[in-house]
């Protein structure tokens, strides 16, 4: 199946389910785009998410959720990769469980090493803004496993995922915010953290 075989309001819901996830880092409701389409039944918005699932541009989580999988190729001068922008981390699960993944993102093929795996992951909260990493941001983070000091990372501590700045000795691992609110405080973990990846771009908040 293609974009060739959608209807009209099918690509308009479509283009309003992408910018309500690059916004809300997460799917609408069934109401939140009945009322971005201006309809007044939830059916109608159920038959464009039911024509877009059938065209391979949605797919049905375990939860019976939506997740956006494919986007409009309304472009041909850039080159991109559908990036997992990860939603909330489930407890016990890999960070790039089915259930926590909440769509994919097209991504220029310039921000991104050949061979390496990514995902984005939408910033909350004021710990690393003098990193230039602000509230409501997306990251661009590469999947590693380790990483050097004066890196800033994406690490899961108690099954939450963090950003902040990596610095490593011996059997400690000191995580530091980089922020202008001062109760933002080192966290002080030993060596079996779990490092998720580290931050290869910042994508800023874009306002309405």
């Amino acid at each position: 199946m293609s974009e060739e075989n959608l209807s009209i309001k099918a690509k308009e819901a479509l283009r309003h389910i992408r910018n309500w996830i690059m916004h809300n880092s997460r799917f609408p409701s069934m109401r939140e785009l009945m009322t971005a389409m201006g309809y007044k039944s939830p059916r109608s918005a159920m038959l464009l998410l039911e024509e877009l699932e059938t065209n391979g541009f949605l797919k049905k989580k375990i939860d019976g959720s939506y997740k956006l999988i494919k986007d409009l190729e309304e472009t041909e001068t850039v080159r991109t990769v559908s990036i997992p922008l990860i939603g909330s981390v489930a407890a016990g699960t890999p960070i790039f469980a089915d259930e926590n993944i909440e769509a994919m993102i097209p991504v220029s093929t310039s921000l991104i090493k050949s061979g390496q795996k990514y995902f984005l992951l939408k910033v909350r909260g004021d710990s690393m803004d003098l990193a230039g990493i602000n509230h409501g941001d997306m990251i661009l983070v590469m999947q590693k496993k380790y990483a050097d000091n004066g890196e800033n990372i994406v690490a899961l501590i108690d099954d939450e995922a963090t950003v902040k700045e990596f610095h490593h000795s011996g059997q400690i691992v000191t995580l530091v915010p980089r922020s202008s609110n001062l109760t933002h405080q080192p966290i002080i973990v030993t060596s079996n953290l779990r490092i998720q990846g580290i931050v290869a771009a910042v994508i800023p908040k874009v306002n309405n």
